[in-house]
């Protein structure tokens, strides 16, 4: 919810679209700055102490912003928010996916991407009833995130940590995992791009501020319905050529953006992008799982939320600076070229390297 609040309250407020997509980049920051040390923290706090923590201070900061209502309070704000953000993601995908059997890793994985594009959704369909104006988004934020902590509390944790060895350092697994790496690159882009600026590009080509909540919206839907598809083709076909296309999909629905915004179409092409392009971080953590476990597991969703955090932190700003250049025309083309390029680097792996590799 808070990517398009503060977007469209800074958008009334005149900020240029550059400044909205620095501001939107402090919270993937965040996240990048903190995802690297939440596997020690891990070990010293404990899991379930550590969620706990991290949705209490996410809670405070978002109604945060309504008491420090101006823009530089919030540059500081999205920062520390990206961080207690970070540590919910990395704990909660080690859970569903170390808690999943290989069989049906696929279709839990789905599920979760699903619940968690629902909470995405819901959050820029409720701006879209209930505006920008006064406390009210700020408050039913907060209460959510509250809510979120009654079910981590029943929580139960194995009594022995897994210990980190050489083998298991964050660092050494950068390079055991290239081409999911560079999937959840361009997926943190095409994430962090569409959820603060897609709405501002629907006002700026003509959407009233609500219809262009609810495009947003339109693209999770995809998400929220159909990942299950996707997770069960997943437990049962190639996890890179599933990759591939899903990729040149997305490429392919973003690229016609600029001539159906202003049409009935631009529904189902938000639908079909959000399906596949989503559907690429559901590929990317189902394969995480499949290949690792213990503490490499750990390791591997805190080097997903670093790397989130940087294609997260450049999605934004890129995004910002090509609405600047092309109003109409720069958003699309940026998110094109992002998908390209991932499903062309995904057709060379498969020449030079084995599925697994």
């Amino acid at each position: 919810m808070t990517y398009p609040l503060l977007s469209l309250i800074l958008e009334e407020r005149n900020v240029s679209s550059d400044v909205i997509g620095l501001n939107s980049a402090m919270m993937p920051l965040g996240i990048l700055l903190f995802s690297p040390f939440i596997p020690r923290c891990t070990r010293w706090l404990g899991a379930r102490r550590m969620a706990v923590i991290a949705a209490s201070l996410c809670a405070l900061l978002i109604i945060s912003y309504k008491l420090f209502d101006n823009l530089s309070a919030w540059f500081v704000i999205r920062l520390l928010q990206g961080m207690s953000i970070s540590t919910l993601f990395v704990l909660s995908e080690t859970w569903i996916v170390g808690y999943s059997s290989s069989k049906h890793r696929g279709k839990v994985v789905a599920i979760y991407a699903s619940v968690l594009s629902a909470s995405f959704g819901a959050g820029p369909a409720l701006i879209g009833f209930i505006g920008t104006d006064g406390w009210t988004p700020f408050v039913i934020g907060t209460i959510a995130i509250l809510a979120g902590i009654i079910p981590i509390a029943f929580i139960k944790e194995t009594t022995e940590p897994p210990q980190e060895n050489n083998a298991s350092s964050i660092l050494s697994f950068l390079p055991r995992a290239p081409m999911l790496i560079c999937a959840v690159a361009a997926f943190a882009l095409f994430d962090a791009a569409t959820l603060s600026l897609l709405p501002v590009y629907g006002v700026d080509n003509g959407l009233t501020q609500s219809t262009a909540a609810f495009a947003l919206t339109a693209l999770i839907v995809g998400n929220v319905v159909l990942q299950l598809p996707i997770g069960w083709l997943a437990d049962k076909y190639d996890t890179r050529r599933m990759l591939t296309v899903c990729a040149a999909v997305t490429a392919v629905m973003v690229a016609t953006l600029p001539w159906v915004v202003n049409n009935w179409l631009l529904w189902p092409v938000l639908i079909v992008a959000g399906t596949t392009g989503y559907g690429v971080y559901t590929l990317a953590l189902k394969s995480l799982g499949d290949r690792f476990s213990g503490q490499d597991l750990i390791n591997g969703t805190a080097v997903f939320g670093t790397v989130w955090g940087v294609g997260a932190l450049f999605g934004s700003i890129i995004a910002g600076w090509s609405m600047t250049l092309s109003t109409r025309m720069g958003l699309p083309l940026n998110l094109v070229l992002i998908y390209a390029l991932l499903a062309i680097g995904l057709m060379l792996r498969k020449q030079t390297r084995s599925p697994q590799s």
